[in-house]
């Protein structure tokens, strides 16, 4: 610890000394056994945000490889066409699908019951009740409480479970309640039993068949098959097909591994990859000013290292695929620990061992799979993340050094109260001892009259 000097001039002369400006000085002094603390601890926060960012990069890394190990990825979507869409329309290909080509002929399409009632007028007054019933169904009774319209009728019948959608649809001859049953297909047909009856115009108003409830009849592959709907699903493993006409001359549906969803989650896995590479090469290199980078030497700067490069040439083989060259991964030639990815191997890959790519993926022990435990080991995720782990192991070191700096303020401040009420009397002393010594002056002066200049 250094020295603190005071200027107060001759000790007779009464300026004193600038106690503030002294009291600052001694206690700069006593502060710097904080400095090493706080050095830690900015050296320990920049470590944090290093830290932070390598942990959101990781994080993007695992979500971009999931896509391609987890079974219900990417690997799983598949794409399609028909021939005449005119006839079948392909909608949806998706888990459980399997490429190939399909023939499907369409000899009827699914029609959905409706009944509608004779013409009423909007402000007739009905009353009486009717049955319902739906396919093979029980009998249901519909109650017109008396006074109602056909619009309140409708309401009603809508709020109850009749298995049928009510509206009110106007023609030239006033208005008709009609019924649209909720299933489709023969399953679906609407039977009425009675009818309503008309107070105003004394009549009753009786239904009438509007569109039977047909099933639609179709052939896959030589196999003839039914459907209550148009929207088929099932009758091809994993494929939604919308039938949209008839035919006698066969559409022909054709299934197909997504190899562009498969190349695109790939080119987003290197992206990320490289994302997090480049975080680490970063702490390898000196700042502008010259200084090491906050992560430069540390222990999970290794294991994040280690953990990528075992990962990469890992991993057992599938089908013909057992490196990560087939797949059309490359380590850059620069030397910097990035990837790229030649599209055309890897389109190449799918096209001639789809399923091989798809397991050295997401088998046991495979490539994919390696990787992703590595990855689960190294991230910001509780509990056992090495990225999170070193964040608490700094968070509870800068908690102990904030908790130092604390108390040590703490001993500073009551030191400085201290020392300026100390001083503050020492300076006051010192600029009383003018006055001190005029008062000896004029006390001698009396007593033995020298340096009395007073005349008789």
């Amino acid at each position: 610890m250094g020295t603190v000097g005071l200027s107060f001039g001759a000790a007779t002369s009464g300026t004193g000394f600038d106690v503030s400006s002294t009291v600052s000085a001694i206690m700069a002094e006593s502060s710097a056994i904080e400095t090493p603390w706080n050095n830690q601890l900015t050296a320990l926060q920049s470590q944090d945000t290093a830290l932070t960012s390598m942990g959101t990069d990781l994080s993007t890394l695992t979500t971009s490889l999931q896509s391609l190990t987890d079974a219900d990825g990417v690997f799983s979507s598949m794409q399609g066409s028909s021939s005449d869409n005119s006839v079948v329309e392909l909608t949806n290909a998706s888990t459980g699908a399997v490429a190939g080509t399909h023939s499907v002929t369409v000899t009827r399409l699914a029609q959905t019951s409706s009944v509608y009632s004779g013409d009423a007028a909007a402000s007739d007054n009905l009353s009486g009740s009717f049955t319902i019933t739906i396919g093979s169904g029980t009998a249901q009774t519909v109650t017109v409480a008396s006074g109602s319209t056909l619009s309140t009728l409708a309401a009603a019948i809508n709020q109850g479970s009749y298995g049928v959608k009510a509206n009110v649809i106007t023609d030239s001859g006033g208005e008709r309640l009609a019924l649209v049953s909720s299933t489709g297909g023969a399953a679906g047909q609407i039977a009425i039993g009675g009818s309503i009856t008309d107070s105003t115009s004394g009549g009753s108003l009786s239904f009438s068949s509007g569109q039977a409830g047909l099933d639609a009849e179709y052939n896959v592959d030589g196999i003839d098959m039914t459907s209550g709907s148009n929207t088929v699903t099932g009758a091809i493993p994993g494929v939604t097909m919308q039938l949209l006409g008839t035919s006698s001359n066969a559409a022909q549906l054709v299934i197909a591994n997504d190899n562009s969803a498969v190349e695109s989650a790939m080119s987003s896995f290197v992206t990320a990859y490289n994302a997090v590479v480049k975080d680490v090469n970063a702490q390898e290199q000196n700042s502008s000013s010259g200084s090491a980078q906050p992560l430069f030497g540390t222990p999970i700067m290794a294991q994040i290292q280690q953990a990528l490069s075992n990962a990469l040439i890992g991993g057992s083989a599938s089908g013909s695929m057992s490196n990560i060259a087939q797949l059309g991964l490359e380590v850059s030639a620069n030397g910097d620990g990035t990837l790229t990815l030649n599209t055309n191997t890897l389109d190449s890959a799918l096209n001639s061992d789809y399923n091989g790519v798809e397991g050295f993926l997401q088998n046991t022990g495979s490539f994919g799979q390696n990787l992703a435990s590595a990855l689960n080991g190294l991230g910001n995720q509780a509990p056992d993340g090495a990225v999170y782990l070193t964040l608490q192991q700094n968070s509870s070191q800068e908690t102990d050094l904030n908790n130092s700096i604390t108390n040590e303020n703490a001993l500073l401040a009551t030191e400085k109260t201290n020392l300026t009420a100390e001083l503050t009397a020492a300076n006051l002393t010192l600029q009383a001892i003018p006055e001190q010594i005029q008062s000896i002056q004029e006390l001698y002066s009396a007593i033995t009259g020298y340096g009395n200049t007073a005349t008789s």
